[in-house]
Order: C-alpha cells, then sequence, then structure tokens
C-alpha cells in the first residue's frame, strides 16, 4: 500500500490596502459576525458556533475545501451556503464591496 500527502494550499498575501482591510472589520463588526465567531479585537460577543477568526490569513483553505482566495473567500463570506450547502454559516445580507472588504479583513489576520 502506497501512502501519499497532498501538498499545501498557498497562502495568498494580502492583496488590499489598508482602507480596504479598515472598512472590511468594520462591516464585519456591523453585521455581527461576532455572535457566531471568536474575534481578534471583539471583546463581546465572543460566539463559540463557527471557528475563531484569529489567524485566519494563514489558513490555506475556507470552510476545509476551497483556497483562501480574496474572490473565493468574499463569494463564501456572502453566501456560504452556495458553496457549502451544509454549512451553519447563514447567507449574509451584504454588498459585494462589503463581502470583499470582510474578505479582505479576514485575509490581513495573521498570527
Amino acid at each position: 500500500m502506497m501512502l501519499s500527502a497532498c501538498g499545501a494550499a498557498p497562502i495568498e498575501p494580502p492583496l488590499a490596502d489598508e482602507l480596504s482591510i479598515a472598512r472590511g472589520e468594520a462591516a464585519a463588526r456591523r453585521l455581527g459576525c461576532g455572535a457566531c465567531h471568536d474575534i481578534p479585537g471583539i471583546d463581546w460577543p465572543k460566539g463559540r458556533v463557527g471557528p475563531p477568526l484569529a489567524g485566519f490569513g494563514d489558513r490555506a483553505l475556507v470552510a476545509g475545501r476551497f483556497p483562501n482566495h480574496l474572490p473565493l473567500l468574499a463569494d463564501f463570506v456572502r453566501d456560504a451556503p452556495s458553496l457549502v450547502p451544509e454549512s451553519g454559516m447563514p447567507a449574509v445580507p451584504m454588498t459585494d464591496r462589503e463581502a470583499r472588504d470582510i474578505a479582505a479583513w479576514l485575509q490581513s489576520l495573521r498570527d
């Protein structure tokens, strides 16, 4: 029997400017992402339904399935069930820009 491992998915460097990242953090706060996720810099609430978001930018995969690339991450943030139907994360009403900004902010969260 031969065993093999898949290679690590490349981690995309942050592609966004500081303004996009700041808008993304503000949108995540406003949209209540902390209700489900423990988010660095947000003291309350500290949700425990979804995974903690500290170090998200160092993660190679989104939802354990997709490369952590900005456009795909933005799609997931906005409408996770369209990509992962069994996801516990709901579709969140937001604009395309908010989704891109939140994705940029998430990718900026590095350990």
